[in-house]
């Protein structure tokens, strides 16, 4: 048999008894076609990027799946009829992770492989944003906005246009 982790979505007005209701619902149909279920995550209720159904949250739930692809096959379809499921994804696998999930792990645990704000930045020193000093800028004239203009001197018509010289 092959293994699958397999993702589904679930409209966002079911409480969390309807949402267990339908993974025991998908349990019993992995089993009745010969497969098991292992793991099985609830993510909780997420936003979406996107507007999906007229939802605009639903309720994630991973379950780690060990079936042949019949029994596979027959959940899918029955999530495909199902009002209740918005979106699913099953992948593949070649071994089950061991412990929780990426997305079950404390934010503590993921950040301890560093992120954007942990990077060397060598011999550039810290940022400063908007308050650095410009200096003295010696190939330029300083500039002047309060004449801009004053010395261009009277406007021409230009050729070709009505109105213009001729």
């Amino acid at each position: 048999m092959a293994l699958y982790e397999h993702v589904f979505l679930a409209r966002q007005d079911l409480s969390q008894q309807q949402v267990d209701a339908l993974v025991e619902q998908y349990k019993g149909v992995i089993s009745a076609n010969g497969g098991s279920v292992g793991r099985v995550e609830n993510w909780g209720l997420k936003s979406l990027t996107y507007r999906v159904n007229k939802n605009r949250k639903a309720y994630y739930t991973l379950m780690d799946l060990n079936c042949p692809p019949a029994a596979l096959n027959e959940m899918e379809r029955q999530m495909g009829l199902s009002e209740d499921v918005l979106r699913f994804l099953t992948v593949k696998v070649e071994a089950h992770e061991e412990g929780p999930s990426a997305m079950m792990q404390k934010r503590e645990e993921r950040s301890e492989r560093g992120g954007f704000g942990d990077r060397d930045r060598g011999d550039r020193g810290p940022r400063s944003f908007g308050d650095r000093d410009r200096g003295d800028r010696g190939d330029r004239p300083p500039r002047s906005f309060g004449d801009a203009g004053a010395d261009r001197g009277p406007r021409r018509p230009r050729e070709g246009v009505e109105g213009g010289a001729e």
